[in-house]
């Protein structure tokens, strides 16, 4: 009887310790309209699903199709590029920005898993665009939040390791980065700037979205997206995000970007992701409210993390752009280790 009850007790501890280990430190600060003492709160409280709805959705799962692709990195990068704005995909968030002899990443990830664990969780089906020993000397990373597929905490050990860049990110994510040693963090709110060298302010802007790395951090640090104000206009990264109409209009107006990084995938099924990941034909609208010029797509083609197949952001990306008259070179997805100019 006891060697019963202490077996049933392992099992129902073992999913809690676990993830009480994984789960990062969390924010403690004043009450804002998108903070509430606990935890942080999406523009008109829209939530992500719950647990009853994660249960239908892997009841009902119908998978899209994903090829594993072997492909060759690109070239490697020029050490600076001072002569405007030049941008690498290297795959899923991750981008190279090279702008006025400066050298940014967003949202870092060269790991093979997306995942707390090596053995199992969402695994690559592309190479990363550019291998992490030929990226140039990074001066800046920015984070939008620390979800696996964002802040792969791998990668960004060995960034800080080679580079000591300056690392900003949306408020609470700080404790888990110092956490692992790397202390020139700054955290920032929605709304604020940070002053970076001598040329840029860096802007942090809402998304719809949601955080944490466990089970007991659900909310308790900021999801964001980033822009980048600089001698060559204003670059928009939106980070991992729904679409809500008010808000992305606010962040056009407010921001006025020249160039935007918006999210097109891991959208399907639509009743269950789009309160937290934007659809294609959402992507193109968060263009049209931004009334952003130039547009480049994230979030596609590396990680199987909904139903959409591989190739079905960016078939949805070109089928509305078509649908709404605008023109395919004005809401771009880039190949991996393809540097364009801006």
């Amino acid at each position: 009887m006891f060697l019963t009850i202490a077996i049933l007790l392992l099992i129902v501890a073992t999913p809690i310790i676990i993830g009480l280990s994984l789960s990062a430190p969390t924010y403690h600060g004043p009450i804002s309209d998108h903070f509430d003492g606990k935890k942080f709160i999406n523009p008109k409280g829209i939530k992500a699903k719950g647990l009853p709805d994660v249960f239908r959705w892997m009841r009902e799962r119908k998978r899209g199709k994903w090829e594993k692709k072997q492909l060759k990195p690109g070239a490697k990068p020029l050490p600076r590029y001072d002569n405007g704005v030049r941008i690498t995909f290297v795959n899923h968030s991750t981008f190279l920005i090279q702008v006025d002899g400066v050298n940014i990443l967003t949202d870092p990830v060269w790991s093979e898993r997306v995942s707390p664990f090596t053995f199992a969780g969402p695994q690559r089906m592309r190479p990363p665009g550019i291998a992490i020993d030929d990226l140039p000397k990074i001066d800046l990373v920015l984070l939008s939040h620390n979800h696996y597929d964002h802040l792969d905490i791998a990668t960004v050990k060995h960034i800080h390791d080679k580079y000591n860049p300056q690392f900003i990110v949306p408020l609470g994510v700080s404790g888990y980065l110092k956490n692992k040693k790397i202390e020139l963090v700054s955290e920032i709110d929605w709304w604020q700037t940070k002053a970076f060298g001598t040329g840029f302010t860096i802007e942090c802007v809402p998304a719809q979205h949601f955080s944490g790395r466990g089970t007991f951090d659900r909310d308790q640090t900021l999801w964001c997206g980033y822009c980048i104000h600089g001698r060559h206009g204003n670059i928009y990264f939106a980070g991992d995000t729904g679409y809500n109409p008010d808000t992305f209009k606010e962040i056009g107006l407010r921001t006025k970007p020249t160039l935007s990084i918006i999210p097109i995938g891991a959208f399907k099924p639509e009743w269950f992701m789009s309160p937290i990941h934007c659809s294609p034909e959402e992507a193109v609208q968060i263009h049209k409210d931004l009334k952003s010029p130039q547009s480049i797509a994230s979030h596609f083609g590396t990680f199987p993390l909904a139903d959409d197949g591989g190739d079905d952001p960016v078939e949805g990306l070109r089928a509305t752009l078509l649908k709404e008259g605008l023109a395919i070179e004005q809401f771009v997805a880039l190949e991996e280790g393809v540097a364009k100019d801006f």
